[in-house]
């Protein structure tokens, strides 16, 4: 079989650099660059405080992770390559990520039969070399992450567990690390080697711990009561315990902050945590009310009290009679309204559009609003004597951007639903676009979120993941740079580039004309000034002087052949 490596310019595409937020990405993971001495150091207070075994169990786990997460890429990269090609996915991308030079030995595979024999050569092993600068010359193969990559990887490109072990290792003395990997059943000792991979590890005992106090925590937070709220921040978590604290009384609650934080979601949570959660909870949107019919919407109507009155009908504090009544957006409340609406909270009675007797109710008011009441009330918009009887007890809900931990889990819940809601399988949300929706601002609150995550299932593909392009499909490309065939950082190009190059291959145009004007461009820009222009152009003057004379001379003799020749336009 032959060992020879397709070219990784595909695979170089995948390393993306972000200057502008920090972020290294491998397809839509990030990534991080670390320095040797530091996973050095790493390696050895795990050896030192939890033993060598437990140490090699956990640096196996964490390589075998990398490994599971690389071998997603394999197929989805090169579909139309050959297996083999296809399986060399890995080995490059090692190599990409620094680990070692990957040298196949033996290679033979059958994934439908489950066999494979695999034998490679490592030179430059950071695991070998860093266990070395510890420790010195060890008697053990040290290379514990990297043989839990390639087992990780394998496994997954197999769909059956295969273990590789090191036959040579340079933290022994050796010149290379040499490997060889086979389905675990075929080792003599698999199964004692088992343990770096099954449920009795270190790492799953951990993990076990750590979903146990998960568990415990989501007892405790929020998001436990009636499932109507989700979130754990600081900010939400203040809001939440005012809330709580109010929940038993009686007091009327005023629910502030911008458009879209949950003000309705807080009112019905309140309402369920009160005593009077098996009554009515009613809401009614003030802003929507024409100014002629709120009387009527929250007070009722009398039948025939004015022309197309056929029946009576019951107002929302009727209706909210022994329960809780949301005014949201109170601040919309014309003057006329909030005077009549003034008086049932003083009196604790109404009377119907068209009515003569009053009637007693039994309602807890929450009133909602965006709007700013204090300011409303100096520009005379409201009434000051109505503030007072609202603002008994206000609770402040922050907007998004301020409790950003709580973004995930909301986002989750959301997809959920959304994929009940559209029957739709969505397998969840790629590193990348959680990372861009970490960094918006969120100026619509945890509605533009529901938003964004309900188009997030409908244009992710089925038994897909929902990526950026899914979330944000009108967002600018962002500056990402990647590897060259040099390991030299490149710019990656954008929708704008990919538009410019089809223009200009749409233009006829030869190499000749768009190397000429390129090179014009750039003096122009640098003003004739050479040695600016050769910069901007990634090259030593001469070497700009060189081309400049030489097209100088083409364009002679081309005119003494045909005097009217032009030269080619964009």
């Amino acid at each position: 079989m032959s060992f020879k490596y397709p070219p990784n310019e595909d695979l170089r595409r995948l390393l993306r650099f972000e200057p502008d937020s920090g972020a290294i990405w491998l397809g839509d993971r990030r990534m991080v660059l670390m320095h040797t001495m530091a996973l050095t150091a790493l390696r050895q207070d795990l050896i030192t405080s939890i033993g060598a075994e437990h140490a090699r169990r956990i640096l196996t786990r964490m390589g075998y992770a990398a490994g599971m997460c690389d071998a997603e890429y394999a197929r989805k990269t090169r579909p139309d390559m050959t297996l083999n090609e296809c399986f060399m996915v890995g080995p490059q991308l090692f190599m990409l990520e620094g680990a070692a030079h990957v040298t196949p030995v033996k290679l033979s595979f059958d994934i439908a039969a489950g066999q494979f024999y695999g034998e490679f050569s490592w030179d430059h092993s950071w695991e070998a070399y860093a266990h070395q600068q510890k420790y010195g010359l060890d008697t053990d193969p040290a290379c514990w992450t990297l043989l839990g990559y390639a087992s990780g990887y394998t496994s997954a490109f197999m769909g059956r567990l295969i273990l590789y072990k090191e036959t040579m290792c340079a933290a022994c003395g050796a010149e290379h690390c040499q490997i060889v990997g086979r389905p675990i059943e075929e080792w003599p000792d698999g199964e004692a080697h088992r343990v770096y991979f099954n449920d009795d590890s270190l790492m799953e005992k951990m993990e076990a711990l750590q979903s146990q106090v998960d568990a415990l925590k989501s007892t405790l937070a929020p998001a436990s009561q009636g499932g109507q709220l989700i979130g754990n921040s600081t900010a939400f978590r203040k809001a939440y315990t005012l809330m709580q604290k109010v929940a038993q009384t009686q007091a009327t609650v005023l629910l502030t902050g911008e458009t879209g934080v949950g003000k309705e979601r807080f009112a019905r949570a309140l309402h369920e945590l009160s005593s009077r959660s098996d009554k009515p909870f009613v809401a009614v949107n003030c802003a929507a009310l024409p100014a002629e019919l709120v009387e009527a919407e929250l007070f009722g109507v009398e039948k025939g009290a004015y022309t197309g009155a056929h029946a009576l009908r019951m107002g929302r504090f009727e209706r909210a009679d022994g329960g809780t009544l949301l005014l949201d957006e109170v601040g919309e409340l014309p003057l006329a309204a909030q005077a009549k609406l003034l008086r049932v909270l003083q009196e604790g009675e109404i009377e119907r559009v068209g009515g003569e007797t009053t009637r007693k109710v039994n309602v807890r008011l929450v009133a909602a609003t965006n709007v700013d009441l204090q300011k409303a009330v100096l520009a005379g918009r409201f009434r000051a004597d109505l503030l007072y009887r609202l603002n008994v007890y206000p609770i402040c809900i922050p907007p998004l951007r301020e409790r950003k931990t709580d973004i995930e889990p909301l986002a989750q819940a959301m997809l959920a639903r959304f994929c009940a809601l559209h029957g739709k399988r969505v397998l969840g949300f790629e590193e990348r676009a959680l990372q861009a929706l970490l960094q918006h601002d969120w100026p619509g609150n945890v509605r533009e979120l529901e938003n964004l995550v309900e188009r997030g299932v409908i244009l992710a593909p089925q038994a897909g993941m929902v990526e950026v392009a899914h979330l944000f499909p009108n967002q600018p490309d962002s500056v990402q740079t990647s590897l060259d065939a040099h390991g030299h950082l490149a710019k990656l190009p954008s929708a704008q580039d990919d538009d410019l190059c089809a223009r200009i291959l749409d233009s006829g145009s030869s190499l000749e004309d768009i190397d000429a004007l390129v090179l014009d461009h750039a003096v122009a820009r640098a003003r004739g000034n050479l040695s600016e222009a050769a910069r901007l152009l990634g090259m030593t003057r001469p070497q700009l002087a060189y081309r400049l004379k030489h097209r100088q001379i083409q364009g002679v003799a081309a005119s003494a052949t045909d005097p009217h020749s032009e030269p080619g336009t964009l």
